[in-house]
């Protein structure tokens, strides 16, 4: 029972900080910071941790398992306001680039000495998001790159996303849109096809192509109704000049 519980802390805490990373990493307005997708991250990834029932018994796994929970808790750790002085007993970071680089590290360590666990293929996508943070493009599309390729498809789905986020940085338009689009055409939980469509067609406004923002905008309306993906997408429809 107390493995049990330890297992589900480590899950839920994967769980927040994914999706907190995600929310930084990708080109979102604050209203489209929503409920969107946020059960359906939460669900999809601790699947993708879960990767069988040997993962928390084979003895490398469970070792690789333990410096991530330690890393991602670092991913988490809040950033003082500016000025404010770190308090004793309470962790913190002065900005979000020295927790990003600290993070980095750890997730790092863990790619370097299990390369060869699902672990490592998680961490390796936090590499990627703790790299673009930072600003590192080279990095993170090293990173998000491998995760892309995941046989999981869903930390794939959650790679793609990523990645697309730093080509648009990168002003590798043509590249982001073709995995938007991939995203769309095989849709997962972790990323559906409305999140997709809602994120191209917030690419296609950042490039001045107001008329195909509006048709995918339409057809999220269209196949998801009553929705709150639906809502976003008619607003974001009626704001287009």
């Amino acid at each position: 029972m107390r493995a049990e519980t330890r297992h589900q802390l480590k899950q839920d805490r994967f769980s927040k900080v994914t999706l907190e990373a995600a929310e930084n990493a990708a080109h979102w307005s604050e209203e489209h910071k929503t409920k969107i997708i946020v059960i359906a991250i939460a669900v999809i990834v601790i699947a993708a941790i879960a990767f069988g029932g040997w993962y928390y018994v084979n003895t490398q796994d469970e070792k690789a398992s333990a410096e991530l929970s330690t890393a991602v808790r670092t991913f988490e750790t809040p950033v003082r306001p500016a000025g404010v002085p770190a308090q004793p007993g309470y962790d913190s970071f002065a900005s979000s680039a020295e927790r990003a680089t600290t993070a980095r590290k750890q997730f790092q360590g863990i790619v370097d000495k299990y390369p060869h666990t699902h672990t490592a293929d998680i961490a390796r996508y936090f590499v990627g998001l703790a790299s673009s943070q930072l600003g590192d493009n080279t990095a993170a599309e090293r990173s998000l790159q491998q995760a892309a390729n995941s046989s999981n498809s869903d930390l794939a789905a959650l790679g793609k996303f990523a990645l697309a986020s730093v080509y648009r940085a990168e002003n590798k338009g043509a590249q982001a849109v073709d995995l938007y689009k991939q995203l769309i055409d095989k849709p997962t939980i972790v990323v559906s096809k409305a999140t997709a469509q809602i994120e191209l067609a917030g690419f296609y406004e950042s490039q001045q192509k107001p008329d195909e923002a509006k048709k995918l905008y339409d057809q999220v309306a269209k196949d998801n109704p009553s929705s709150e993906a639906a809502s976003l997408a008619q607003r974001r429809a009626a704001a287009l000049k």
